[in-house]
């Protein structure tokens, strides 16, 4: 299994520089992290006694990596889940906030290990994640990635600006859809075909 380092250094490579998307509800963003985050954390890295889209671009990669660890891995407790699923827990967090918590809760509920739909990884989670998990070890991962693909077409089903995430301008899976198939096994990837079946209704 990855360790968290190497999953915080995969986040800010993928992510990349400086993005400003008027489409991002997230706003001015850089290796990932948002201007939104940056406020709550009051990461002045300019020394203004503001925090702006300067600040943003300030940005450097170590910082980076470690909000990721301390604020979106250690502190939202992912380290206390199954290892099957803390990678991808781990990136959606990063993506997604405590929704990528939420959809690991519906998970299990369904399976049938009750755990309230809170974002909050309490004891009770815990055990229902662990019973889950030793239930089905070899398919927990697969399942959790999949509903986190579900999502992301959910998502820009119901929110016309999010599709150029989920899809490229040819109609091919987007950077949303890559993103939760590299947790998921090769097996379980959708074909070209079954992904443009799946957005066919977008127009």
């Amino acid at each position: 299994m990855k360790s968290v380092d190497e999953i915080a250094a995969e986040i800010v490579a993928r992510e990349g520089g400086y993005v400003n998307d008027p489409d991002d509800p997230g706003g001015a963003t850089k290796y990932g992290v948002t201007i939104g985050t940056m406020r709550r954390l009051g990461l002045d890295l300019t020394g203004d006694g503001k925090v702006s889209r300067a600040d943003v671009k300030a940005l450097d990669r170590d910082r980076a990596e470690r909000i990721f660890k301390e604020h979106y891995f250690t502190h939202p407790g992912i380290g206390k889940i199954p290892d099957a699923l803390q990678a991808s827990v781990f990136d959606m967090y990063v993506n997604a906030g405590t929704n990528a918590v939420k959809i690991l809760q519906r998970m299990i509920t369904l399976m049938g290990y009750p755990a309230r739909d809170d974002g909050v990884i309490g004891p009770k989670t815990i055990a229902a994640l662990r019973a889950a998990h030793n239930a089905a070890p070899r398919h927990i991962a697969d399942a959790y990635g999949i509903e986190r693909r579900n999502y992301y077409y959910a998502l820009a089903d119901h929110r016309p600006a999010s599709r150029k995430y989920a899809r490229t301008r040819r109609g091919a899976k987007g950077g949303w859809i890559r993103r939760a198939e590299e947790f998921i096994s090769a097996r379980y990837h959708l074909s070209e075909t079954q992904h443009r079946e799946r957005i066919s209704a977008w127009g």
